[in-house]
């Protein structure tokens, strides 16, 4: 799925045939981007198949447009901001040939500078999102597996990072394509979780090594993101745990709004607006408790507030 990042998008595809030995087929699917990414993509690699939305649908519908049209054994989604290196695909594949029990496959994302990215993910729970994600790490790495951990051979995993995410046909067709009540954030967390209760295994493979220039879209616009992703949170609470555990994190959210609020209109002042990002955190939780008060309501993240529009969006070039 891309978003506004034609440069990157040419630099993806070029990772997948330069790097690719296997057959395989390439889906673009373009929310409307006013950057010329949908032509830029025509012109360079006209044997890509591009669907083109004529708004931004998110990332869960955006790529089940592809996923209902393709062919193979496995579907690859791959960020328009992430690059495979040499082998990685392949080796990813010939991984899952050989373990038919794997749904999905996530590699080790990289930075430009080749260090190490988190990419495992844990299914989010009161614990996790009501504490601090990085003590968690540091106090139970093997339970909270970050960007620190270092893996000899693949390994079992709750969740994988979606920036690559190797996935059998053959178990989407029993569990299902990406739920597309999430709009951006957590749908491959919801999705890994799916797979596990219909009796699949997810796996981080620590020798498929993907370079991920992570934020390119999203971190444009960081306080829409952020709410986004704390939309995405809330409805993976509704969906998977019970009223009173999705109670108990909105208490617990909306008090951390309130301390972390106080926290910085104390800070910001005495730092006479010189930190920029401190005076982006306190619009952000302004902007949450603005959000919460008024009762979570539609289009304040990434997602149009009237999403009647979004069914019948695309058109093949």
């Amino acid at each position: 799925m891309n978003l506004n990042t034609r440069d990157l998008l040419l630099g993806s595809l070029a990772s997948i045939y330069g790097t690719v030995k296997n057959s395989f087929e390439v889906f673009v699917v373009d929310n409307a981007s006013s950057d010329g990414s949908a032509d830029a993509v025509r012109s360079a690699y006209p044997e890509v198949q591009v669907i083109e939305n004529s708004l931004n649908i998110g990332f869960a519908r955006a790529n089940n447009q592809a996923l209902r049209r393709m062919r193979g054994r496995y579907a690859c989604l791959l960020n328009s901001d992430a690059e495979l290196t040499e082998g990685a695909l392949d080796l990813m594949v010939s991984f899952m040939d050989s373990n038919s029990d794997v749904a999905v496959c996530g590699g080790q994302l990289l930075n430009a500078d080749s260090s190490h990215q988190n990419s495992i993910a844990n299914t989010p729970t009161l614990l996790t999102e009501l504490t601090n994600k990085s003590a968690l790490r540091m106090l139970m790495p093997t339970r909270f597996p970050g960007k620190e951990a270092s893996f000899s051979d693949p390994v079992e995993v709750e969740s994988i990072i979606g920036a690559l995410m190797l996935v059998r046909h053959e178990a989407m067709e029993k569990t299902g394509l990406l739920d597309e009540d999430f709009f951006f954030f957590l749908e491959e967390t919801d999705w890994c979780l799916r797979f596990k209760r219909s009796g699949y295994r997810i796996m981080h493979h620590p020798h498929a090594r993907i370079f991920h220039f992570q934020g390119a879209s999203a971190g444009k616009r960081f306080v829409r993101a952020r709410l986004e992703y704390w939309r995405s949170r809330y409805v993976f609470f509704r969906k998977h745990y019970s009223r009173s555990t999705w109670a108990l994190l909105l208490a617990g959210l909306l008090l951390r709004i309130l301390v972390n609020l106080t926290a910085y209109l104390i800070y910001v002042p005495l730092t006479l607006f010189l930190l920029p990002k401190a005076v982006q955190r306190l619009r952000l939780y302004a902007t949450l408790l603005l959000w919460h008060l008024l009762g979570l309501p539609a289009g304040w993240g990434l997602a149009p507030a009237d999403t009647s529009a979004m069914d019948r969006t695309d058109r093949d070039v």
